[in-house]
């Protein structure tokens, strides 16, 4: 595989998880290359095996592979399961090793479960409102989306951008 490749991204999935008005955010564990001690919201990188073991919805694709990840993450990082899974925005960085992320973020709705940490990737865990939220610090554009997603539950859709 050609590592200089400019098509050639980890692609990663989080959730803004909403469970009576208010979003789960997770601190990442001390140990993390990336970002440790921060508080973000659950995700993680999709796999191959999040669709390639599984037959294909039509001729050439898998669909739902977003989702899918997104829902394996959210059951391992934290325990809970999650649904009516929906776009809130992308972002793309080059992390300090020089590999390239693009993260799509989406909100999605609690649906069963209790939090259950997975250590290595999360030390804590907080069910916070949008004023509360201002209260830990969260990895920077994460409170925007916040917002974001406020906004689109009033129904009120905006592109991401930073609010105050």
């Amino acid at each position: 595989m050609d590592t200089n490749s400019k098509y050639l991204h980890e692609v990663a999935i989080t959730a803004i998880i909403v469970k009576d008005s208010k979003y789960l955010i997770t601190r990442r564990s001390p140990n993390k290359k990336r970002f440790p001690g921060m508080w973000t919201v659950p995700g993680g990188k999709m796999e191959t095996d999040d669709y390639l073991k599984l037959p294909k919805d039509t001729e050439f694709y898998w669909y739902n592979v977003l989702e899918r990840t997104l829902r394996r993450e959210t059951k391992e990082e934290v325990g809970i399961d999650i649904d009516n899974i929906e776009y809130v925005t992308s972002l793309a960085t080059i992390h300090a090793d020089n590999s390239p992320s693009l993260v799509i973020s989406c909100v999605a709705d609690y649906v069963s479960g209790e939090i259950k940490l997975q250590t290595e990737e999360n030390d804590q865990f907080a069910w916070v409102n949008l004023e509360e939220a201002k209260n830990y610090q969260l990895l920077d554009g994460i409170y925007d989306e916040l917002v974001m997603v406020e906004n689109k539950r009033k129904g009120k859709r905006t592109e991401w951008q930073r609010f105050n």
